[in-house]
């Protein structure tokens, strides 16, 4: 992570996507708007829902890695809708305030049950599959984002 830009990872959580039936406009979305934001997107990986294979990929994303992790897709109330139940498995410590802002910016939210926690020096964050509502999501937390990630890295701050 550096002062100049904070590194971000984009988690695309679909059997649709995995199986080639659907396009990762979720990802992409998110990708562009962290990129728009002042962030360095330095991976963009793509897993099959359920709560092992998120608790797996979020474990190697990070693994040694400062910045922000976003997952989009798998919050919802499908069977296989299991994000946050792998996020769970992998976070140190849940971040309840940054989820409940999330949900907040659109009706639609409250069916939201996405998390936002913390591993190491990273801010784990998910949000919805759909590119609308992950990028809304997203943009309702991304200006306190900066200083949380700087406050993990044990960098100074202004406060």
């Amino acid at each position: 992570m550096t002062e100049e830009r904070l590194a971000a990872k984009v988690l695309t959580v679909s059997d649709g996507v995995i199986a080639g039936t659907r396009v990762d406009a979720s990802g992409a979305a998110l990708a562009e708007l962290l990129a728009a934001n002042g962030f360095a997107v330095v991976d963009q990986q793509v897993v099959a829902d359920g709560t092992d294979s998120v608790a797996a990929a979020l474990t190697d994303m990070t693994d040694g890695f400062a910045g922000l992790v976003v997952s989009t897709g798998g919050t919802g109330f499908a069977p296989r809708d299991q994000t946050p139940e792998g996020t769970r498995a992998v976070i140190e410590r849940e971040a309840p305030g940054l989820a409940e802002a999330m949900r907040l910016v659109n009706p639609l939210g409250r069916l939201s049950r996405g998390i936002v926690g913390i591993r190491g020096q990273a801010v784990i964050c998910n949000t919805p599959g759909s590119p609308k509502g992950c990028v809304e999501q997203l943009t309702a937390i991304l200006d306190v984002l900066p200083h949380a990630l700087r406050l993990l890295a044990d960098t100074p701050t202004s406060h």
